[in-house]
């Protein structure tokens, strides 16, 4: 086998032989389309956040766009979201007509959305809410929700990064109308491609299942069970449905979620113990309120003011070690540049200085400290060098 590209990858799937063979069973069976295990694993999805309703849809973006159709989001509104995320979050409020606008951060030491922004962004146009847990750790939902009550605006949680965590004792996606989650690889719960969305609404969820599919009132399998001989199509919509094969693979990773969240705990714990304050790194989100947990989907860090990103980064990859960026602004990127702009300082000076290190559950703390080293050794300007044997890192 040729060698890996990376000695520290910045993030990693696991493969073993439970995986292989609830997709080999599935594939087995003949069924590939939606069928009886998207049901099961809305069903355990749903029961894990204590959510009513749990739809799977083919993509994290894809919840995104069926949770705002399914709220009304439309031509003439705005929405309001961090312009610290994934552009998905503004494209699909785009795809649906209506105007994305952007919220700045909190600062260094949290780079979740600052609600006094968001309530500032809020306008006569403003139809809902788009709030993203930044790197799992919940941003503070109940001033979200103040803003919210205060304006008429209906909540989507944009919980991608963030399944498993919790706020205040209760699991985010589901503290608004709906919660949107991805399962792509590099995620919590990764299953390549798919989400879900989440909601305590009935009729929410029945119109989300029914854009997903066409807006057809009946499935194949609905067909194959001989519980439909036709259908009506009673909305213009998507085919945003996931297959049975991922969801066999969702059930898996389901039951190891707790167990995966809790090692990238204990993984970005070390990260802060060894470089919170020193080169001038500042590693966020260690505050949290009572009964609140972080699902720890990034291992970030604010480089101090004037670093050079992309050499730290180089320095890093000489070492074989993966890092990235979460995130450059949406409103940054040009196919956004003519949209009104507000000033974002606090997001703008984030978009320069944040660097994501790698993070998986099976990462090793060699592997940490390995890191570590390397990204103080490039901040300090020395030469790569590797501990010795027998170091009290190795």
């Amino acid at each position: 086998m040729a060698e890996r590209l990376w000695s520290v990858p910045l993030s990693d799937v696991a493969v073993d032989d439970e995986i292989l063979d609830a997709a080999t069973a599935t594939l087995a069976s003949g069924w590939w389309s939606t069928g009886p295990r998207v049901a099961e694993f809305e069903r355990a999805f749903a029961q894990h956040l204590g959510a009513e309703e749990a739809v799977a849809v083919s993509s994290g973006t894809a919840a995104l766009h069926l949770a705002a159709a399914a709220c009304g989001c439309g031509p003439g509104d705005e929405v309001v979201m961090p312009a610290l995320n994934f552009v998905a979050a503004a494209s699909v409020v785009r795809h649906l007509g209506a105007v994305p606008v952007f919220c700045d951060a909190l600062g260094e030491h949290d780079p979740n959305l600052d609600p006094a922004d968001l309530d500032a962004a809020v306008g006569p146009r403003t139809k809902a809410i788009v709030a993203l847990h930044y790197g799992g750790a919940p941003c503070d939902m109940d001033a979200v929700r103040a803003v919210a009550e205060r304006h008429g605006l209906v909540v989507i949680e944009d919980a991608a990064h963030a399944p498993g965590a919790t706020y205040r004792g209760r699991a985010c996606g589901t503290l608004g109308a709906a919660g949107c989650f991805s399962f792509f690889s590099n995620k919590n719960l990764p299953i390549g491609e798919g989400g879900m969305v989440a909601t305590d609404d009935a009729a929410l969820a029945d119109r989300v299942r029914l854009l997903r599919s066409h807006g057809m009132t009946a499935l194949s399998w609905d067909h194959e069970r001989g519980h439909a001989a036709g259908y009506d199509v009673l909305a213009s919509a998507f085919n945003y449905r996931l297959d049975e094969p991922r969801a066999a693979i969702g059930l898996v990773q389901l039951a190891r979620l707790d167990a995966g969240n809790a090692a990238r705990a204990r993984l970005t714990a070390l990260y802060r113990e060894r470089l919170d304050g020193v080169a001038g790194l500042t590693v966020p989100l260690a505050d949290r309120p009572p009964g609140t947990t972080s699902a720890e989907h990034l291992a970030a860090v604010v480089l101090p003011r004037g670093t050079a990103r992309a050499a730290v980064r180089g320095a890093l990859a000489a070492r074989r070690i993966q890092t990235s960026v979460h995130y450059p602004p949406i409103h940054r990127f040009s196919a956004y540049s003519e949209l009104p702009t507000r000033p974002l300082p606090r997001t703008d000076d984030l978009g320069q200085r944040l660097l994501t290190l790698p993070l998986f559950p099976h990462m090793t703390e060699a592997q940490v400290h390995e890191v570590a080293d390397a990204l103080v050794d490039a901040l300090d300007g020395r030469p790569a060098r590797r501990r010795a044997a027998g170091s009290a890192h190795a």
